[in-house]
């Protein structure tokens, strides 16, 4: 199971596996606070898409512009899924004040989503 967490919230037991998911260390808390597990730098929304957003603030283009950089990092959200398998609960922290206008609830929506079912025009054979 995911699920987000502000850093700024005191880590709690039930968080079980931390993950930062923040291109750079946040300031004002240090790593001993943070008690994160594993530092993802390149899952974050690049520099330039995290600059834009702060300009324009259009929430529903940044999670399609995010979106289109997460997916290209297949193997990033490999690796989350096969660590998923080894802990009950990872906690995807961020370090943004908006707690619902984040990259982590993005992230956490890929993450969690069922995947796509692929149709197909073959026919069934009833019998």
């Amino acid at each position: 199971m995911f699920k987000i967490k502000s850093l700024y919230e005191a880590p709690e037991k039930d968080d079980e596996f931390r993950i930062l998911v923040e291109r750079s260390w946040p300031s004002g808390v240090s790593e001993d606070e943070a008690k994160v597990d594993l530092w993802i730098k390149d899952i974050a929304p690049s520099n330039d898409l995290r600059k834009w957003f702060e300009d324009s603030d259009n929430w529903d283009e940044f999670q399609k512009k995010y979106l289109n950089e997460v997916k290209a990092k297949k193997e990033l959200i490999k690796q989350l899924k096969i660590l998923e398998k080894f802990h009950n609960t990872m906690t995807l922290v961020y370090s943004t004040n908006d707690d619902e206008q984040n990259s982590a609830t993005v992230l956490l929506e890929l993450l969690t989503k069922p995947p796509k079912v692929i149709k197909t025009n073959i026919p069934r054979i009833h019998g």
